[in-house]
């Protein structure tokens, strides 16, 4: 059951931040009028699936990542050309709102004819050669062109993403980190919420978490219990002596003092390893003790972690760029394996990871790296120096070999991250 309860939690976890992202994306998109073909949680097969307005959801079967896909970011998978026979239905206005490309023969209460001249775009018109007359019919900006049994929406010029500005583009952009962002902001303050602010000069160290069939669980230590003296030595708030003494104590008995309220007794366990660590264990974490947090020292506290945490990111990234190792890369997998084990130790320590991990993708992504956001944003910075946009083409072989090295990155980091898990 706690198995089942970690993994729910893991996936979860990498639910809300995928989605918060991609739906800064998607929320600017729509503010700007861009038609947003897709909203798409994870990768590979559909699990499910719905529409709603103009907007397909979906939830994939690769939880690493997800999109906002909107109509001008890539090429029409469909076009129709003159001379290329179609039907179309008129709704009541007699305007096209269905355009069929196949299977004309079972449509029916549909215009059948040669496309003469087409533009669903800019005039929102067409003209079909129907036996020998030519008509010509208005486009409905909503028009649905329907080809094997799949409905794709038309996108009139002024739907397309590269229609926008270049404010409203770049918005739609740095949206999707700016959310995580935001999501980090409030995990931290929840996570101080929860596990409170340390006490000014504390006097003692507790027990915050106990491992299950570890002697301190053994002995029947509980959460909150104060450790006063061990092996005879008095601790008062210095937890880094105690864990000297229980590393250099393998499997020799200790004594404790413990207090418990009121309550001071007396136990005696015994340190024993771990496996892939050193030393004695007996399968606690101290804590130094706590107290509420106020909304003031919520907030504050919260920026405070921000800020640290991205420090510590970019510091990550120096030592990555000055000494690399693919040892020292985790794709997918690893982060999966690292996510669990944390949400073992509970909710507040699972809060406080998402708000790093939401922290990490949003910076992440502003790197100015091919096919991430950062990269689109440096190019519509030339574009808005320039006056004119970069050549399509151009930035779209950079975003693809961007992609495409990313792509190749995670196959050998997750195959790393596999060989570790074999070999343990």
């Amino acid at each position: 059951m706690e198995m089942v309860q970690v993994v729910f939690l893991t996936v979860l976890m990498f639910f809300v931040i995928v989605t918060v992202h991609e739906w800064g994306h998607y929320y600017f998109a729509k503010r700007a009028g861009i038609l947003v073909r897709e909203f798409a949680i994870g990768f590979g097969p559909k699990l499910f699936s719905y529409k709603r307005n103009e907007t397909q959801f979906t939830l994939r079967l690769l939880p690493f990542g997800g999109y906002a896909r909107m109509a001008g970011e890539d090429p029409e998978l469909v076009e129709i050309q003159a001379g290329q026979t179609i039907a179309v239905r008129l709704n009541s206005d007699n305007q096209v709102k269905r355009i069929y490309l196949d299977q004309l023969d079972n449509r029916k209460n549909v215009i059948r004819g040669e496309v003469q001249f087409i533009d669903l775009e800019e005039r929102l018109s067409l003209r079909l050669d129907v036996d020998g007359e030519f008509q010509q019919y208005e486009v409905h900006p909503q028009a649905m062109m329907v080809t094997k049994g799949t409905e794709t929406q038309i996108a009139p010029k002024n739907r397309q993403f590269g229609s926008k500005t270049v404010g409203q583009r770049a918005l739609a952009i740095f949206a999707g980190p700016v959310m995580n962002f935001l999501l980090a902001f409030i995990l931290f303050a929840l996570h101080i919420q929860m596990a409170g602010i340390p006490v000014e000069n504390p006097t003692y160290v507790q027990i915050g978490k106990i491992t299950k069939g570890m002697p301190a669980d053994e002995a029947n230590l509980q959460e909150g219990d104060i450790i006063e003296t061990v092996n005879g030595t008095a601790i008062g708030a210095d937890f880094k002596k105690m864990i000297e003494l229980i590393s250099v104590s393998k499997d020799k008995p200790m004594d404790w003092t413990v207090r418990r309220g009121d309550e001071v007794f007396n136990v005696t366990l015994t340190p024993r390893s771990m496996e892939g660590q050193e030393g004695g264990k007996v399968g606690i974490v101290t804590e130094l003790p706590s107290r509420s947090a106020g909304l003031g020292e919520t907030i504050t506290g919260s920026g405070k972690a921000m800020v640290d945490t991205t420090n510590i990111i970019f510091q990550g990234f120096s030592q990555l760029i000055n000494k690399f190792s693919m040892d020292d890369l985790g794709g997918p997998v690893r982060t999966f394996e690292v996510t669990g084990q944390i949400a073992k130790q509970g909710i507040e320590q699972l809060t406080y990871w998402a708000a790093i991990l939401s922290l990490y993708l949003g910076i992440f992504n502003l790197l100015p790296v091919p096919a991430l956001d950062g990269s689109r944003l440096v190019f519509l910075g030339v574009e808005a120096l320039r006056g004119k946009p970069v050549d399509p083409n151009r930035e779209g072989m950079v975003h693809f070999i961007g992609f495409a090295m990313l792509f190749l990155l995670m196959i050998a980091v997750t195959y790393n991250d596999i060989l570790r898990l074999i070999n343990g």
